[in-house]
């Protein structure tokens, strides 16, 4: 038995509250309910809550019909379903839109607010506040940036351009400015000269949410590195600048502009962590000093903004670029 819409009636997008409905593949000529399927996929979510769900009517099959905790699925391609967090963290800050017009979205996003709902935060991130704030149901990010990281992500509004702009950052003809505040050059051990461009390979670490650089004899050939940063020193900070407390040892600072030839997840962190030049503020690199579920402390931000983002819009050919008024403050 179903409820809600008939098939004629379905609507192009499922939201709820600025969320769009999560998708989940069915196995073909499968024998199970709905409630069995989705408690075997997602063992991490009780049966219980499946059951409110489908009693909130917040299940639906491929035709945007709400389903029964029994229905059948053996002539289901796949299931919709809405995302709900308890008692979901509230981030005290907003984002700020940079620019819009009818194809492109451009906002500032502050510390701490992940770009799509994930793990605790789902109302709190930045695509389902864009969502509800503009009313743009079809509003998709054409590229990421760490929830630790502030500044500048790129939305799509409508899902027929959303290709010609992923393309640039394929092709990386996307050119990205990030500031970053790290120890002064000489705290590394490296005797490094700026600016310099750092390669690496990148791969996951045996702690799913950081990466790592293999040293030179996990791998073979210099073509398989998988990432690029070109790094400048562009300013130091004096010593009186980094502590207000005259019982605290001052920190040799400089600040740092980093331009991402490619965009691996943590790249910029790992690749400064590399140099021996951590990120001021950085919990995971070198050495993870938060749980993944532990609060933030808000006024330890980590010190990385996406400052920059040049391109030649695809549709218009005209060239754009967009800056954010974020400043990245020394520590105190």
């Amino acid at each position: 038995m179903v409820c809600g819409m008939s098939s004629s009636n379905v609507p192009k997008h499922l939201l709820q509250n600025g969320v769009s409905a999560s998708k989940v593949g069915i196995p073909a000529n499968t024998d199970l309910s709905a409630i069995d399927f989705l408690t075997q996929r997602y063992p991490a979510i009780s049966r219980e809550v499946w059951l409110q769900r489908f009693l909130a009517g917040t299940v639906y099959n491929a035709l945007g019909q709400c389903i029964s905790p029994d229905h059948g699925l053996f002539n289901e391609s796949h299931l919709l379903y809405f995302r709900h967090v308890a008692d979901e963290p509230n981030l005290p800050f907003k984002a700020q839109i940079i620019y819009q017009d009818a194809h492109l979205v451009v906002a500032d996003k502050p510390h701490f607010m992940p770009v799509t709902p994930g793990g605790q935060y789902v109302q709190q991130s930045l695509l389902v506040q864009l969502k509800q704030e503009l009313n743009l149901p079809e509003l998709s990010p054409l590229h990421r940036i760490d929830r630790e990281t502030a500044g500048l992500v790129m939305f799509s509004i409508r899902a027929e351009d959303r290709n010609a702009y992923q393309a640039l950052f394929r092709l990386r003809q996307v050119e990205k400015i990030y500031e970053a505040i790290a120890g002064a050059p000489e705290t590394s051990s490296q005797h490094l000269t700026f600016p310099l461009t750092h390669q690496s390979k990148l791969v996951e670490d045996s702690q799913f949410f950081r990466m790592r650089e293999l040293s030179p004899d996990e791998f073979s050939e210099a073509s398989s590195y998988n990432s690029e940063t070109w790094i400048d020193c562009v300013e130091r900070i004096p010593a009186s600048e980094t502590s207000t407390q005259k019982d605290s040892p001052s920190r040799e600072l400089a600040r740092y502009q980093l331009k991402p030839v490619t965009g691996l997840r943590h790249q910029l962190r790992v690749h400064m962590n590399a140099l021996g030049l951590p990120l001021v503020g950085d919990q995971f690199y070198p050495l993870v000093k938060r749980g993944a579920q532990e609060p933030d402390d808000f006024n330890s931000p980590l010190k990385l903004l996406a400052k920059k983002i040049s391109f030649k819009d695809p549709l218009s050919s005209a060239f754009r670029s967009f800056e954010s008024p974020r400043q990245l403050t020394s520590p105190d």
